[in-house]
Parts: structure tokens; sequence; C-alpha cells
């Protein structure tokens, strides 16, 4: 019988759940052993796992998070974390990982499968930012809610005649941004791959005044930022293990300035975790699953070192370098179409 172990890095995402069940279903046709590690790295560090069978995955479909629990631990940031990580392995008989997670996990796991540790990959990431897939999981569920969310905005915006701007998440890339802002009919739309005038927002929110339009909706993602300066808003100067900042702030920064340049009454409505909380869409289900079946076929076929992809219609294993080290941005032929309606 051959063990394997599951474990959810990084922040969680609607469909994790459905991974796992996935990888629990599928290696239970193969009668293997299926081992969760909670807490993602962090758990193969302290020994801390379970025993999952049918019944443990059973309902757990539709829930939101991760059944195993999940962390941003960095193994490699102390040398005797993997070498506690490898002794774990041998100690519960791991014969291969299923790492779901996003660039950082996924790096993770690259530089293990370099040290021979047979590890295969599921993209997780909210922000859509993976290379060498069309989709994560999760990401559909956060447009949803976050097109919801402008849509219930839209009319007490009407109502009082107000701009409110709408902070989503997004890093690096304007994906939920883009796509929910198209999707709820923002009139304007700001992403980390393009800079942003100030004197260009107000100019086309003052031309919706002149037309008769006496409110606005203004998406932002959490890592845009202004034409004259690189520095993104920072809640915190403190970094996680693998460097980051936490982000969020610049829709703040934005309403005030909106307001001293046309006085016009501004609110702000940061989305913030609920992006990422509760069930997932069908659609968010269906890939979660089917990723989580093409990652034990890759490990039947010892097919490791691979991240598990959508491209197309078809889920196909790519090498892990080409997923993780560069990050997935906005097609900018999306964003063009986004501005069609800027200022209408």
């Amino acid at each position: 019988m051959r063990k394997i172990g599951v474990l959810t890095g990084g922040g969680d995402c609607p469909g994790l759940n459905a991974v796992i069940r996935a990888v629990v279903r599928s290696s239970i046709r193969y009668e293997w052993e299926i081992i969760g590690i909670r807490n993602g790295w962090k758990g193969l560090i302290d020994g801390d796992i379970e025993l999952l069978t049918d019944y443990a995955v059973s309902g757990i479909l539709p829930k939101g998070g991760t059944i195993l629990g999940t962390s941003r631990t960095n193994p490699y940031k102390n040398p005797e974390n993997i070498q506690k990580l490898r002794d774990n392995l041998k100690r519960f008989g791991i014969e291969g990982i299923v790492a779901i997670g996003g660039d950082d996990t996924l790096g993770v796991a690259l530089k293990l499968h370099e040290e021979g540790i047979p590890v295969v990959g599921v993209p997780k990431t909210i922000d859509n930012d993976l290379n060498g897939t069309d989709y994560t999981f999760g990401f559909d569920t956060a447009i949803s809610i976050v097109t919801d969310a402008i849509d219930r905005l839209h009319t007490t915006a009407e109502s009082h005649r107000r701009v409110i701007v709408v902070e989503v998440m997004g890093r690096h890339a304007g994906w939920i941004a883009t796509m929910s802002g198209i999707a709820g009919g923002a009139d304007e739309i700001l992403i980390p791959e393009v800079p942003f005038d100030m004197d260009e927002i107000c100019r086309h929110l003052m031309a919706r005044y002149e037309r008769g339009k006496r409110f606005s909706i203004v998406v932002v993602a959490e890592g845009a930022k202004p034409k004259d300066s690189d520095m993104v808003i920072t809640q915190s100067s403190e970094r996680d293990e693998f460097g980051h900042v936490r982000l969020g702030g610049i829709g703040h920064i934005l309403a005030r300035e909106i307001e001293n340049r046309l006085h016009v009454d501004t609110r702000v409505t940061i989305l913030g975790h609920v992006q990422r909380g509760g069930s997932p869409t069908a659609h968010d289900r269906i890939l979660a699953t089917r990723f989580g079946v093409a990652a034990v076929e890759c490990i039947k076929n010892n097919d490791f070192g691979k991240m598990v992809a959508l491209q197309g219609d078809s889920i196909v294993p790519i090498p892990l370098q080409d997923a993780v080290g560069e990050l997935k941005t906005v097609k900018m032929e999306l964003y063009e179409i986004s501005k069609i309606f800027f200022g209408r």
C-alpha cells in the first residue's frame, strides 16, 4: 500500500476542500493511504498529521476554507526544518506529497523536488496570478463575491449621489479587480499592472457628472499605485516568512483625493477576507476536483516535480519551474475592454 501526504499552504480560498476530497477519493481507488498534513509545510516540520479516510472528507465539497488548516511557513528559513521535514517523511512512510498552494508554497515544492523529495503541485491562488494555468480555483468565487458587492454598492451610491471606492485583493496582479469590475459595471478600475494618474481618474469621474450621472464606482486592487510612485500602500511593515508585507489602504487614499478634488461625497468599502470566504462556486468545485484527481494520477505515474494546470479544456501536468517565479499578470487587451467604459 502506497502512502501519500496532502497539504494546503498560504492563504485559504474556496475549493481547497474539494481538492482534498478528490485526492482522498481518487487514492482510495488504488488502495492508497492518505495522510493529511496540518497547517501547510509547518505540519510536515512538526509531524502534525492525520489519517484521511473516505468518512473524513464526506460533506466537505461545498465548505470553504481547508479542513487541514494552513500557514505561510517557509521551511527554508531554517536549515534544521528541512531535516525535520525529511525525518518526518521517513517516519510516516510518505512516498509522495500533493502540495496545494500558490507561488510561495509551490516554490518550496520545487526546491524539495530538486532535492529528491517526490512532490506534485496543485495551483491555488485567489489572485489567479500563477503561470502555466488558465485559471486557479477560488478565483471564480472571489469575482462572484466582488461582483455581487459592486451590484449592491451601485444602489446605495446612486441613492446618495456618492463615489464609492471598492478595494479588492490583488497584490501584484489585478485579475479580481478587472474581471469583477467589468462584470459589475465599475466606472474606473485600477490595477497594479497600470500605474494610475489621479488627474485622469478625476477627469473621468467629472465627465460622468457632467453627463448627469451623479454617482460612480471605483474598483481598486490593493497593490495599485500612482504613476509618480513605486510605493504600494501597506497596513504594516512586518513581513511573513516569504518576505511579504500586508497590503491595504489604497482605497482610503483614493477616496480622500477624489473628495478633495471633486468635492463629492466619497466612501470606501474594503472587501478584504470576505472575498476568500464561504462556499465555492460550482465552477471552482469542478475545477478543484479535476485538479485533485489529476494530481493523484501524476503520483501514480511517478510524474513528480509537476503542477497540474488548466490549459484550454484540459488538465495537464507542467514542470513546477514553469509555474513559479514569474507572476501571470492581467492581459492588456482585457484591461483595454474595461477602459471603454471609463467616464461613461
